[in-house]
């Protein structure tokens, strides 16, 4: 908190008189400003090598050309020159609405370079104009060739051929989406993180354990297990921070993603006769709860939202509530059979008993538009389920029954459509 007030102070300072609120800027859970400024012109324009800072990436000036320089941000890379309205990608040059000017000797570009081109350049950026935040999530995508065709194993199940080793080269990946080729992108979202520890177990004795850790841990894994098989991966964390439950459904639609998976740790209800022996597995998808337990499980999910500063008013709005509604509604089908073959996979590792597929409106899959599933991999609050599930082996088991499963559902859906 010192080193924001200073910030604001340092702002109040720098800012001309008249100016509009800095931009508040969000990594993680670190917050900066950006300070801006209104041209005579009327647009607004702000300090780009502080907009870069705050999005953990940097500001590089060309050698020999003065008045160049270049903002990179992750994966994007664009260029900039005092006094033209221009903003040269990889692959485009962008009319901006004004010059980039230099005031003070510091750069500056127009405002729309971080609410409209950085977003648009796979950087991992969002900016969400009714809290007048920018927020930078840097999801981690794995490359991979053009998929061939789907083959046949030997047990004659459809899957997915291999492909040559991921690549963590982030740029690569923008530049093939860009330029049209296919790829399969699944979305991995570990549950909770940073404040939002999810919950804690076993009841009974045993070491303790809370949710964010065996969700990041498990996720990580799923991601290795994909990218074996081939399958371009997005994590929306990698780190133990807090990402709002309605951004994780952005994430996912930014990177276009095909499929959208969750990953969450279970706990008994107190209530119950015997909560320390509840255990097992089961997977969601997006719909109206139908039964008490799955409303139960639906409010320990969705009560994440008290950890998040702010909350998005425009989910109540109606006519936003009609648009989601058609666009998940589109999906309910897929989403029903993507968590019909993840809770069969499950079941060939798992110690405890399959407690089906289930349906209930959680927060985070009601943002992703596309085949999304919950998966409760566990009791956190039984001591069997809570060995197994902090096993480093076993979770690589059971993220590769879950990357089976995945690569099923879309090697059917690739035969469903015609290839």
């Amino acid at each position: 908190m010192p080193g924001l007030v200073g910030l604001v102070l340092q702002v109040a300072v720098t800012a001309q008189p008249g100016s509009p609120p800095p931009l508040t800027v969000r990594l993680g859970e670190r917050l900066r400003l950006v300070p801006v400024i209104v041209e005579a012109h009327g647009g607004v324009s702000l300090r780009a090598d502080a907009l870069a800072e705050a999005l953990g990436g940097r500001l590089v000036t060309t050698p020999g050309r003065a008045g160049r320089f270049r903002l990179e941000v992750g994966p994007a890379v664009v260029e900039f020159e005092t006094g033209r309205a221009l903003a040269v990608t990889e692959t485009d040059t962008v009319p901006l609405p004004a010059d980039v000017v230099r005031r003070r000797g510091m750069p500056y570009v127009p405002v729309t370079v971080a609410t409209d081109l950085l977003p648009r350049l796979g950087a991992g950026v969002l900016y969400d104009a009714e809290r007048s935040e920018l927020r930078r999530f840097a999801p981690v995508i794995a490359s991979r060739a053009a998929p061939s065709p789907v083959r046949r194993t030997d047990s004659g199940s459809a899957a997915l051929p291999p492909a040559p080793p991921a690549r963590t080269d982030n740029s690569r990946v923008v530049e093939s989406r860009l330029a049209g080729a296919r790829t399969h992108v699944v979305v991995v979202d570990a549950g909770h993180g940073g404040p939002d520890r999810g919950m804690s177990g076993p009841l009974g004795g045993g070491p303790k354990i809370f949710e964010k850790h065996i969700t990041l841990a498990v996720s990580k894994a799923l991601r290795v297990a994909l990218e074996a098989r081939g399958i371009g991966v997005v994590m929306t964390r990698t780190t133990d921070t807090l990402i709002a439950l309605s951004d994780r459904g952005k994430i996912a639609n930014q990177a276009k993603g095909d499929l959208f998976v969750s990953i969450h740790v279970n706990a008994a209800n107190p209530r119950w006769a015997n909560p320390g022996g509840a255990r097992g597995f089961e997977t969601y998808f997006l719909a109206e709860a139908k039964t008490e337990d799955a409303r139960r499980v639906e409010a320990m999910e969705n009560e994440s939202i008290r950890f998040e500063t702010t909350v998005d008013a425009s989910r109540d709005d109606p006519l936003g509530f009609i648009i989601r509604d058609m666009a998940q509604n589109e999906h309910l089908r897929e989403s029903s059979r993507l968590a019909e073959l993840i809770q069969g996979g499950m079941r060939q590792v798992h110690p405890g008993p399959s407690r089906g597929v289930k349906q209930a409106g959680f927060r985070v899959l009601v943002t992703a538009f596309m085949p999304a599933v919950l998966v409760e991999i566990g009791f956190g609050t039984n001591r069997g389920d809570a060995a197994y599930m902090t096993d480093p082996t076993r979770q690589a088991q059971l993220a590769a029954r879950l990357a089976d499963a995945i690569v099923r559902y879309l090697a059917e859906y690739e035969r469903k459509v015609g290839g």
